[in-house]
This record gives structure tokens, C-alpha cells and sequence, in this order.
């Protein structure tokens, strides 16, 4: 007896945003993407934020100390380098190419701060919610090298960097994690036609910070540099990039479809979890 191939589903374009100047820490610039008015969440993901600048005075200040709970943080890094430190002991060094995926968990107080002063920084930050059962775990850390990160060419003209997920194959450092993730780093050469696979229980959207392309069923959309398409329900995603080519990341991630309850640095379920966290850092129990 055998067993049909599920359909093919080219998951539609619901919308495109354009991200929105912000600022965060001691006052770097970024472009928020999700966590503003416009956008303020995907379930499971709470905020996604592009900084990049050459301009050293966009960037310096850094984030000094602050405190996080309940869900995790993901930093990519394409150029520049930052120290990370914690109130636990731990540092580390991020540098172009490198990964870090911190489960917050049930407290940490970190600073993220630049090691240079002058020259590009550019790279992502994501926050990714953890399911009720999870948010006051132990904090904990997956830190990858650009050497960890493999990378794949699943189709011509198409290359993808797997931070999180499987392809042809190969499968991206980052494990463990409840949402089930996929954090891809896709680059398509000019006019390439590419239809990744995403599952259809997740929760999908691309995020452009390179070039442009024509993305969902019969090249429905336009998206560029700065802005999100956010996708619909289906098991595949076409894009086809345009003549000056793309660089895109892929980002997908089981819901949780959980009550949120937010505030700055804390993410819980319920506004009394919230008083809580800000009572417990205030005594000192991170």
C-alpha cells in the first residue's frame, strides 16, 4: 500500500512591513522589525532588530547591563564584534559570522558592548518566547563560531548558512529548543528561483536586508531591503530574487499560542509573573 506525497502548498504573502527606526541600550540605532505598533509579535516571535552601521557614534554606547526573563535571545553578527558578559560569570566574544542563542530563562542581567570604535556593525537580534513550562528554567547558552555554521547549496544559485533547522542533509548548531526553529541565512544569485520547505505547523516569515525579489504564489509580492513578508499557511515558499540578486533571512518557529504578558525585559504569561520578575531582580534573585 502506498502512501500519497502530501500536496504542495506555496504558502501566500499576508503582508509586507517595512521596519521602523529605533533605538535600544545606551542608544543604538536599529531598524525594529517586529515589536512595534505595526507589528508586535509572531508568535513565538517577540521582536526582530537589524543594526548596522559604519558610524561608531550609532553604536558605541552599547547595551550595558540589563535584565532579561522568560524567553531567549538570538544574535547574529555579519560584521564588527561585541563582548557579551553576565552576572553569572560567563563571556564571550561575537564575532562576523558567529551565533548566540541565550535561554534567559528564569533570570540573567547581561551587557552586549562593541569591541571596536570605529568600522561596521551589522548583525540581527531575535527574541524567540519560551512555553509557559519553560520560562523559569536555569539560563543557558549555544554560542557558535562562523566555522560551526554549515552552510548549503540546495539549488542553483541558491546558498544557505543553518543556524537552526535541517536541509539537504545538513543540520544548524542551534538544538533544544521548544519552538522547533528555523534561522536561515539564504543568498540567491540574480533571477533565482528557490522554494524552501518550511513545516506547515510553523509560524514563517523572510526578512530582506539584501537586494530584493518577487516572493509567494505567481511572484505575488515584491519585497526588498528593510522589509518583512509575512507568510501565510503552507509547506513551501517560493522567491525569486531579482536582477541585482538577495540575501534574506528565513525565520520560522512552532507557536505557542500561550497568553503573553510583557514588559521591557520580561516576558511571562500572566501581569503577576511580571511583578514578580520586577521584584525579583530588584532583590537580587536573578
Amino acid at each position: 500500500m502506498s502512501t500519497a506525497n502530501p500536496a504542495v502548498i506555496s504558502r501566500p504573502v499576508t503582508r509586507i512591513v517595512r521596519g521602523v527606526p529605533a533605538s535600544d541600550g545606551a542608544g543604538v540605532k536599529l531598524n525594529r522589525v517586529i515589536g512595534t505598533s505595526i507589528v508586535p509579535d509572531i508568535d513565538p516571535f517577540l521582536m526582530l532588530d537589524e543594526f548596522r552601521s559604519d558610524q561608531a557614534g550609532d553604536y558605541i554606547a552599547g547595551f550595558p547591563d540589563h535584565p532579561h526573563r522568560g524567553f531567549e535571545t538570538v544574535t547574529y553578527m555579519l560584521a564588527g564584534r561585541m563582548r557579551h558578559q553576565d552576572n553569572h560569570g560567563h563571556s564571550g566574544l561575537m564575532v562576523p559570522g558567529s551565533v548566540q542563542w541565550m535561554t534567559a530563562g528564569r533570570g540573567i542581567v547581561h551587557s552586549e558592548m562593541p569591541e571596536q570604535e570605529d568600522g561596521l556593525m551589522w548583525g540581527f537580534q531575535l527574541w524567540v518566547n519560551l512555553p509557559a513550562q519553560d520560562k523559569m528554567n536555569a539560563p543557558r547558552y549555544q554560542e557558535f563560531p562562523p566555522e560551526s555554521i554549515p552552510v548549503v547549496r540546495p539549488a542553483s544559485g541558491a546558498e544557505v548558512k543553518l543556524i537552526a533547522g535541517e536541509l539537504a542533509g545538513a543540520t544548524g548548531p542551534v538544538q533544544g529548543i521548544a519552538t522547533r526553529p528555523l534561522y536561515w541565512d539564504i543568498s540567491l544569485a540574480p533571477d533565482t528561483t528557490y522554494s524552501p520547505l518550511v513545516p506547515d505547523s510553523h509560524q514563517a516569515f523572510l526578512y530582506f536586508f539584501q537586494g530584493d525579489a518577487m516572493v509567494g504564489p505567481n511572484d505575488g509580492h515584491h519585497a526588498e531591503q528593510g522589509q518583512m513578508a509575512v507568510l501565510g499557511s503552507g509547506n513551501t515558499i517560493k522567491i525569486r530574487s531579482g536582477n541585482k540578486g538577495a540575501r534574506l533571512l528565513l525565520i520560522a518557529g512552532q507557536p505557542l499560542r500561550e497568553p503573553v504578558a510583557r514588559y521591557g525585559p520580561f516576558v511571562m504569561n500572566t501581569q503577576d509573573e511580571i511583578h514578580q520578575a520586577f521584584q525579583d531582580y530588584r532583590e537580587g534573585r536573578f
